[in-house]
C-alpha cells in the first residue's frame, strides 16, 4: 500500500472508532466467518403503520440498538421503535407531523424526512439538529395544502454517522396520500436495504476502502426479509411504493412476466402512467408502480449496475468494486405468486387533476446559473487523509454557507462529475427539475430529489426556490460519500 492509502486508512480509522458506540455489537469478523443462511420464502410483512387523523400525526420514534428480526434471524441491529424497517407514516396534504425523537444510542443522531417539501427551519426538517444519547427532540413539520402526493422516507442525518446509522436499520416509509384514492386492489410498501452480520448476527463495520467506495452489504433485504414471497390473483391491478434505502447500492429492478406502470419518481408524477420494464433506482430514490398481476410466478431481481471503481482515485491502480462481490450479477428480492381465476379488467385510471403538476421550469427565467462539481480522489480528506469527496473544492463545514439563493427565485444548476465513480445527488426540501441528461434536453417535465450524476458526466436541473427559507443542505447519496465531506450547505433568503 502506498504512503498515500496509508494515510486514508488512518484517517478513516477515527470515524470508525467513533461508529462504534452506537449501542450495537459492532463484529470486528472476518467476512469469511461462519455465519447462518437467511431464511428465505417468507411471506412478505408489511411495516405497521400510523396514520394522520384531523390533520395531525404524532409520533413518537425511539432510535436503539436492539435483537431485531432480519431476514428470518434473530440480529442485534438498530431500529426506530423495535423494528426496521420503522413504521410507515401516513399523511394527506396539509397535515401537521409532529415526531418526538427519542435516541436512545449511545452516539449522537438526528432525523431527515427525505423528499417532503417542508420547512428546513427550527424543528422542521433541520439537519443542523444534534440529538444525544438519552435526549430526545420534538419535530414538527407542516405539509403544504398542494404537497405532492407520493413515497417519501425518513432516516437519520447526523454528519460522520449517517451511513453506519442507516446500514444498522434506521429508516422507515412516508406516504403522503391522494387526494382521490387510485382504483387498484392492494397497495404494497417495498424498502430495499442491505447490511452485512456476522455468525452472531452482529452488524459487521466496514472497511476503510469500503467507506470510499460506498458499502454494499450482503444482505439485500425486502421490508427486512430475504427473498420473501407474496400471491395475488390474475388480472389485479397492485400499487407498489418501492424505496431504495440503501447506503450506496443502485437497484436496476425487473419483474419479468408482468405489467409494469411507472407512476412517477421521487415527489415526481406523470401525466399519464408509463409502461416500464426496468426500474433505476440510485441510492435514496423512490419509484411509485402500478403491477398488473398476470398468471405465473415473478421474481423481482435487481440486475448488477457498475457504478464505477476506484481506478485513478488514489492515483493507483484498480481497486475493489462492486462487481468483485458474490451477487454482483443479480440478486432475487422476491417472489410474486399469481394464481386463481382471473378477475375483471380494472377501472381506467382518473386523469392527474388539473393544478397537480408543479410549474414547469422549462420556460422559467433564472436568476442564476451555477455549476457544482462533485469529486473524489486524491487531496486532504477527512481526518487529514490523502483522499478528498467534496462539492467544487470543498469538505462539509456546517459553520459555511456554500449557496445562498434568493427566496422565490429559479436557478438552473449544472452538476458535474469529474471522478471514476457515479455520484448520486440529493437537495433537500426543494425538488430538482431534470432539464439535461447526457447532454440531451429531457422532453417532459421530471422532478426529483436525488439526481444520478454518472462518472465523467454531467446533468443540468432546474429548482424554484419556492416556500420556505433557511439554512439545508445538498449532497452525495452514496452515504459513505457525504459521511466523508462531499455535502455543502445552502441558505434561502
Amino acid at each position: 500500500m502506498s504512503r498515500r492509502g496509508a494515510l486514508l486508512l488512518g484517517g478513516l480509522g477515527a470515524a470508525a472508532t467513533a461508529a462504534g458506540g452506537a449501542g450495537l455489537w459492532w463484529s470486528l469478523a472476518s467476512r469469511s466467518s461462519p455465519r447462518t443462511a437467511p431464511v428465505t420464502g417468507a411471506e412478505l410483512s408489511q411495516p405497521s403503520e400510523l396514520r394522520s387523523t384531523g390533520g395531525r400525526l404524532e409520533v413518537r420514534l425511539e432510535a436503539a440498538a436492539a435483537p431485531i428480526e432480519l431476514a428470518g434471524q434473530q440480529a442485534r441491529t438498530l431500529g426506530y421503535n423495535g423494528g426496521t424497517p420503522g413504521p410507515t407514516l401516513r399523511l394527506r396534504q396539509g397535515d401537521v407531523l409532529g415526531v418526538r425523537l427519542v435516541n436512545s444510542l449511545e452516539q449522537p443522531t438526528n432525523l431527515h424526512v427525505h423528499g417532503l417539501h417542508v420547512s428546513p427551519e427550527g424543528s422542521g426538517d433541520n439537519v443542523f439538529v444534534v440529538v444525544n444519547p438519552g435526549a430526545a427532540h420534538d419535530y414538527e413539520y407542516r405539509l403544504p395544502p398542494n404537497h405532492p402526493p407520493g413515497v417519501y422516507w425518513y432516516h437519520p442525518h447526523h454528519h460522520g454517522m449517517v451511513a453506519d446509522q442507516v446500514f444498522a436499520g434506521l429508516f422507515g416509509a412516508i406516504i403522503v396520500e391522494d387526494p382521490e384514492p387510485l382504483p387498484v386492489s392492494t397497495e404494497r410498501i417495498l424498502v430495499i436495504s442491505d447490511t452485512t452480520l456476522d455468525g452472531g448476527g452482529n452488524v459487521v463495520r466496514v472497511s476503510q476502502m469500503e467507506r470510499m467506495l460506498g458499502r454494499e452489504g450482503e444482505l439485500l433485504l425486502v421490508n427486512g426479509q430475504s427473498s420473501p414471497e407474496f400471491s395475488a390473483m390474475p388480472g389485479r391491478r397492485e400499487r407498489w411504493r418501492i424505496i431504495n434505502a440503501c447506503v450506496a447500492r443502485y437497484l436496476s429492478l425487473r419483474l419479468d412476466g408482468q405489467q409494469l406502470q411507472l407512476l412517477g419518481m421521487d415527489s415526481g408524477r406523470f401525466r399519464t402512467p408509463e409502461n416500464a420494464e426496468e426500474l433505476f433506482l440510485a441510492p435514496g430514490n423512490r419509484a411509485d408502480v402500478l403491477v398488473t398481476t398476470a398468471a405465473g410466478n415473478s421474481v423481482l431481481r435487481a440486475a448488477y449496475y457498475d457504478r464505477g471503481s476506484m481506478a485513478g482515485m488514489m492515483g493507483q491502480g484498480p481497486g475493489p468494486r462492486p462487481s468483485d462481490r458474490p451477487a454482483a450479477a443479480g440478486a432475487a428480492l422476491a417472489t410474486l405468486r399469481v394464481a386463481g381465476s382471473a378477475a375483471p379488467p380494472p377501472s381506467p385510471l382518473p386523469p392527474l387533476p388539473a393544478g397537480r403538476d408543479p410549474d414547469d421550469l422549462r420556460t422559467a427565467v433564472m436568476a442564476a446559473r451555477r455549476q457544482l462539481t462533485l469529486s473524489s480522489g486524491a487531496g486532504m480528506g477527512m481526518g487529514g487523509a490523502m483522499m478528498g469527496f467534496t462539492i467544487n473544492g470543498r469538505e462539509f463545514s456546517a459553520a459555511r454557507t456554500d449557496t445562498a439563493v434568493a427566496a422565490g427565485s429559479v436557478e438552473e444548476w449544472t452538476l458535474t462529475n469529474p471522478s471514476p465513480m457515479d455520484h448520486p445527488f440529493h437537495l433537500h426540501v426543494w425538488p430538482m427539475q431534470v432539464i439535461e441528461e447526457g447532454g440531451r434536453a429531457v422532453d417532459r417535465p421530471e422532478w426529483r430529489d436525488v439526481v444520478n450524476v454518472p462518472a465523467q458526466g454531467r446533468v443540468k436541473v432546474r429548482v424554484a426556490f419556492k416556500d420556505f427559507t433557511g439554512r439545508s443542505v445538498y449532497h452525495c447519496h452514496i452515504l459513505d460519500h457525504e459521511d466523508l465531506g462531499m455535502m455543502g450547505v445552502i441558505e434561502v433568503r
